[in-house]
């Protein structure tokens, strides 16, 4: 049985921020698993204390890059595909209005090149994002509308006949952040310890709730494997930040999943499904 999975991210560390788990679970059960990254992460912040030098700050994109390169090891994916724009960091900063920026780029041209890499790779599930509506970063809401875009115009004959046949992705999920998760491991940390390095992001729930629909995938196995891979951008992640600080034992017994929203199939939704190729026929 031939599975494809492709995973469209935003920049270098959002692959193992964003379902690392899920997709280091399906390489090792043998899915061919692709990773197409839009940006370089030019404009991170450099989150790692030990590592804030000018040095760094220099090398940047060259260290990203590199950091990017072990990550994908450590998940297991296949290949990886750089579409070679610039970070366009957030709206109003210098970044964001470099002419290379993602953000100004030519929305039919990245269409294409992501139409293109659908279509040579042909991938019954198609990874992309959420609105993103609790952190509107211009390059994260780019690759929500162009994972929708992508779903639709792969399998149009008469969208970029140039870029090879048609393709008909069967499913568009988007890795998403749960309060109901963040709740679950701040009172267990609680529980077991008095006190909870994730008080702080409960502090900034908004109004909003979690999807009404889930699909949530077992990850037991593969934490540690999604922590390596977060762990290896150096640049972007500090070690003893509050993820790191809740056991990962802890994380398996109390909420060992990976959420996921689907945002468009053509073969329907299993209600309560724990696999992203759920009801997808043998290729």
């Amino acid at each position: 049985m031939s599975r494809t999975l492709l995973a469209l991210h935003a920049h270098p560390d959002d692959e193992s921020s964003k379902g690392a788990g899920t997709v280091a679970r399906y390489a090792a059960a043998g899915v061919r698993c692709i990773l197409v990254t839009a940006t370089g992460g030019e404009a991170g912040d450099v989150l790692n204390p030990a590592l804030d030098t000018p040095d760094v700050h220099a090398r940047l994109p060259e260290l990203r890059r590199a950091e990017l390169g072990e990550a994908v090891r450590i998940i297991g994916f296949d290949r990886v595909e750089l579409l070679g724009y610039r970070d366009s960091g957030m709206p109003d900063s210098p970044h964001n209005a470099h002419p290379d920026a993602f953000a100004n780029a030519d929305y039919a041209g990245a269409l294409e090149a992501v139409v293109r890499l659908v279509r040579k790779e042909q991938p019954q599930v198609l990874l992309g994002y959420d609105e993103h509506v609790r952190y509107p970063h211009p390059d994260h809401v780019l690759v929500h509308r162009l994972g929708l875009d992508a779903f639709a115009a792969a399998a149009d004959p008469a969208a970029f006949p140039g870029a090879g046949p048609p393709w008909e992705v069967a499913k568009l999920y988007a890795p998403t952040f749960t309060w109901a998760r963040l709740d679950a491991l701040h009172r267990a940390m609680v529980a077991r310890t008095g006190s909870s390095p994730l008080e702080e992001w409960l502090a900034r729930r908004g109004d909003e709730p979690d999807p009404a629909e889930l699909t949530r995938i077992d990850v037991t196995g593969y934490l540690a494997t999604a922590r390596a891979a977060l762990r290896a951008h150096r640049t972007q992640i500090d070690p003893d930040g509050p993820w790191f600080q809740v056991p990962e034992e802890l994380v398996a017994e109390v909420y060992p999943y990976e959420d996921f929203v689907l945002l468009a199939s053509r073969v329907g939704l299993d209600r309560g499904e724990g696999d992203l190729f759920s009801r997808i026929p043998p290729a």
